[in-house]
């Protein structure tokens, strides 16, 4: 089962950044982040979102 939610080390290791630039993306919005309690997680799909904004796609285009 793919996970849902990652952590921002998990997040880092799927988008070959280090961890202090997905928190640099977290706090600049670019990428969408939930809190449960005082744990910090990012929807896969967010990541999905962001690397197709990157790429210059929106949501129907990389469907």
């Amino acid at each position: 089962m793919t996970k849902l939610l990652l952590t921002p080390t998990e997040a880092a290791d799927l988008l070959g950044v280090s961890r202090s630039t997905v928190y640099e993306l977290l706090n600049s919005g670019d990428i969408e982040s939930v809190h449960i309690g005082r744990a910090r997680r990012i929807p896969s799909a967010a990541l999905l979102t962001f690397v197709n904004r990157l790429r210059g796609l929106d949501d129907a285009q990389a469907a």
